[in-house]
This record gives structure tokens, C-alpha cells and sequence, in this order.
């Protein structure tokens, strides 16, 4: 077997925000880290241009952001707060209102582009001398018969890495070449994303609205615009995409029920199919999952990406707490504490978005009047509303130390 041209403590396979966040993490700590990536993010782009994708970050994923010293650039490159949810159901007639008021905080969290946060933290990246970034490079092949991990470029190069950690998304490639299995299911809808200009102001709200068909969300941009996310089962997509952009405005403005006036569509549409996944296992001797290679949710609740930067701070603290016990950081004794603290919390928020996508899809009496009921019912419970956003926001107590709330000194 020839040499490998590097050899690394960690190679994190995935860039993007999840990746390049668990890299930032493990930085300073006396490790070699290799970050690969197919391609580099953008480094700029137009004035008053908006990313279609687009995340609604929560206060732990905020301050996991700010420890990692990104946070002041991504709010310099833009993010939008947003300070109350109104959420509403189109056949039960149910609605629920959140308002960071009544909570204590300034926001309920922010509205940032995909590319934003990935440019932050990859920027932090290229400042740490012990992260060697490897972009563009396309795996070709894995080899754990024995460790250290053998990585395979498609070019001929090859490194090999104590660690493996996969963060390449859903249809992640780590995953795959390592024979871990998923198990979930398509949900047969696709989520249509653009930009459309409000005639009325947004008022810093992100709005929601539970259809038959599938939920439609607007987000608030900080220059009036909304950010949009409707998911909506693959045969109303398809006439959706299908539509011109004066008759997609009609349908999109009908949909929100005017609640911010007539809508109209700035810039392009894009769709992408919807589907539940989960690993069987996210860790292996030398290999750990975390983001969407270990786990796809349904998008009505925006909690993808702050799973994903759970399991960063997750995996990192696990880490943290090896080199601290000078135990092995790729043995599975390890990585298995990583996966005991992330998997179940996972998997409960899985299993309650896919609850909350095939309740408020059945259009059905007295199903539709009793989540309706449920709804306001909630709304007047200011404890149990008050849990509800708890949990949204992440303030609680139970998070891994860079999600954590701050302590006073």
C-alpha cells in the first residue's frame, strides 16, 4: 500500500455549515484536522441578491456560532431577526401566536443564508493553522479494513485520519462507503423555496400557515423581503413549478391567506423532494455521523441545521472530554457516548415533526377541529406555550457546553 500524502488526527468529509462548525470546534486543541470539500463557498455576490436556502438559526445554535468567534461576522454579511410566530391552520382554524416579549429575549432567533454561515465559519478555518482545508476534492473510495482510515481522492491523493467524521448531508458518501444503513421514508412532497416582496411590512414575524397540501412559511428578511419554504405534496409542486411567476405570486398570496398582502415573487423558484432518514448508527470504530448524514427532517419546523450544530457541539465535547481522560479518540467507547446523547433527542424531534406533517395534512373531521382546538388551546396555556418555545429556542439547560446559555461571572 503506497504512502498516504497526509496523515490526520480528523478528517471531516463536508464543509458546509455542519462540517466546517464541528471543525471550528476542535481547532486550538493540539490535533491535525483536515476538512474536505467538493467545492469552496462563494465569497461574494450581488448587492440585494438572497440565497434561496436560507436557515432559521435558534438562540443554541447562536451562541454555539458566537463561541466560535462567527457570530459578529455573520450578522456584518446579514442575518434577520425575528421576534414572533404566528402559526395557523387552514381547515381547523386553530392559530398560536409566540412573541419574544413575552419569553424575555430580544428575538425569537434569525433568519441567515446557507451560504452566510458556511463563509463565516469557513473564513474562521483558513485562520487556524492546524486545519488543512482539501478543496475540490471528490472521494473515490474509503478503506477502514484497519486504522487509521485510508481516503481516496479521485485525482490519485490519498490521506489517512485517525477519525473519520461524516458531514456530506443526506445522501452522504461516508455513510455509504461505511455500510450504515438508513431507515425513514418519502414523505412525497417537495419544498419549493424563493423570495418573494410583501406589500405589507413583514413586521419581523415569521408566518406560517398549515395547509391540506402541505405548509407554507414566510421569513422575514431584514430589507422587507420574505424568505419562503412551502412544502407541498410532489403533484401541487409540480403545478406550483410549473407556474409563470404573475400566477405563482396569485397562488403564494392565496396560500398565506394575504396575511402580509399581495406577495410577489423576486428572483428564481427552486424544489427539493422531502423525506424522513435516519441512521441505524451514527458511530463506528474511527467513524461518526453528524447533520443530515445522520439524520433528514421534515422542514415545517426549520430545526435541521440546529440538530446538525447540536451534534457538532455534541461530537466536540465528547472529544474534549477523551483528550481530557487521554483516551482514545476514535475508539468506540467514545464515540458511542456522542451517539447516547444525540440519537434519542434526534429521533424525538424526528418522530414530532412527522406526527405534526401527517396531523395537520389530514383535512378530515374531527381531526381537523381538534388540532384546531389544540392549537388555540396552547396559545392560552402560557406554561405549556412557554415549554413549546423553550425547546424551540434551545434555553434549556441539557445542551452541550458551546450551545449552552451564558453564565454570569
Amino acid at each position: 500500500m503506497t504512502e498516504p500524502e497526509q496523515s490526520f488526527d480528523i478528517a471531516v468529509v463536508g464543509g458546509g455549515m455542519v462540517g466546517a462548525a464541528f471543525a471550528c470546534a476542535m481547532s486550538g486543541k493540539g490535533l491535525s484536522i483536515a476538512v474536505i470539500e467538493s467545492r469552496a463557498p462563494r465569497r461574494d455576490w450581488p448587492a440585494g441578491e438572497v440565497d434561496l436556502r436560507v436557515s432559521a438559526l435558534s438562540r443554541a445554535s447562536q451562541r454555539m456560532l458566537r463561541r466560535l468567534g462567527v457570530w459578529e461576522r455573520i450578522l456584518e454579511l446579514g442575518a434577520s431577526p425575528y421576534r414572533q410566530m404566528r402559526v395557523w391552520d387552514a381547515v381547523g382554524g386553530g392559530r398560536i401566536h409566540f412573541d419574544s416579549q413575552d419569553l424575555g429575549e430580544a428575538d425569537l432567533g434569525h433568519i441567515v443564508e446557507n451560504r452566510v454561515i458556511q463563509l463565516a465559519l469557513w473564513e474562521q478555518l483558513e485562520q487556524s493553522p492546524d486545519v488543512t482545508l482539501i478543496c475540490p476534492a471528490v472521494i473515490a473510495d474509503l478503506d477502514r479494513r484497519e486504522p487509521p482510515a485510508r481516503i481516496r481522492f479521485a485525482d490519485g491523493r490519498s490521506i489517512d485520519a485517525r477519525l473519520l467524521v461524516g458531514a456530506d448531508g443526506r445522501d452522504s458518501l461516508v455513510r455509504d462507503l461505511a455500510g450504515i444503513q438508513t431507515e425513514g421514508w418519502n414523505y412525497d412532497q417537495r419544498a419549493i423555496v424563493a423570495n418573494v416582496m410583501p406589500a405589507d411590512w413583514h413586521q419581523e414575524t415569521a408566518w406560517q400557515r398549515f395547509l391540506p397540501t402541505g405548509p407554507l412559511a414566510l421569513l422575514p428578511l431584514s430589507d422587507g423581503r420574505c424568505s419562503i419554504v412551502w412544502s407541498a405534496d410532489d403533484e401541487r409542486a409540480v403545478e406550483l413549478m410549473g407556474l409563470d411567476d404573475a400566477l405563482f405570486s396569485e397562488a403564494v398570496t392565496d396560500a398565506s391567506e394575504s396575511c402580509l398582502g399581495r406577495l410577489i415573487l423576486d428572483g428564481p423558484r427552486a424544489s427539493v423532494p422531502l423525506r424522513l432518514q435516519h441512521a441505524k448508527q451514527y458511530v463506528l470504530p474511527g467513524l461518526a455521523l453528524i447533520g443530515d448524514a445522520a439524520h433528514a427532517i421534515h422542514p415545517l419546523a426549520g430545526q435541521g441545521v440546529n440538530l446538525g450544530f447540536l451534534d457538532a457541539a455534541e461530537l466536540a465535547a465528547t472529544l474534549d472530554l477523551a483528550l481530557e481522560r487521554r483516551r482514545d479518540l476514535a475508539g468506540l467507547w467514545t464515540l458511542r457516548h456522542y451517539e447516547r446523547a444525540r440519537r434519542g433527542d434526534n429521533l424525538l424531534m424526528l418522530g414530532a415533526m412527522d406526527v405534526f406533517k401527517r396531523i395537520f395534512g389530514d383535512s378530515r373531521q374531527p381531526l381537523a377541529a381538534i388540532r384546531g382546538l389544540g392549537l388555540t388551546t396552547v396559545d392560552r396555556i402560557a406554561p405549556l406555550k412557554r415549554l413549546f418555545m423553550d425547546r424551540a429556542l434551545g434555553l434549556g439547560a441539557d445542551l452541550p457546553p458551546l450551545a449552552r446559555p451564558y453564565t454570569a461571572s
